[in-house]
């Protein structure tokens, strides 16, 4: 199979994302990228992305992939020990007690 040419338009922006909604029904993955801004209650979608099944399990080798490269690289990526990772990921923000005064 000959390599595939990704062309990335010039004034393409990347979009950082710190929540990922999935969502599916029987014939696509629905993956909703959103950013969750510190003190705010609501992640504004910044990417909607929609995979048939089978694109989403390659996906999912291709990141593991990845994600092991990366690892032999820089190091195993370590994640919180609570035992709730959605809880440590997806709970409510909460403002510091003594925040910090402005000039």
């Amino acid at each position: 199979m000959n390599a595939v040419k990704i062309d990335i338009p010039a004034d393409s922006q990347p979009q950082y994302t710190n929540i990922v909604r999935i969502s599916h029904s029987p014939a696509e993955l629905v993956f909703d990228f959103a950013q969750l801004v510190p003190y705010t209650q609501t992640a504004n979608v910044v990417s909607r992305l929609i995979m048939s099944p089978v694109g989403a399990k390659l996906f999912l080798r291709a990141l593991a992939d990845n994600l092991s490269k990366y690892e032999a690289n820089f190091g195993e990526i370590t994640l919180p020990s609570s035992g709730a990772l959605a809880n440590d990921l997806f709970r409510t923000i909460q403002p510091p007690e003594n925040p910090p005064e402005t000039p």
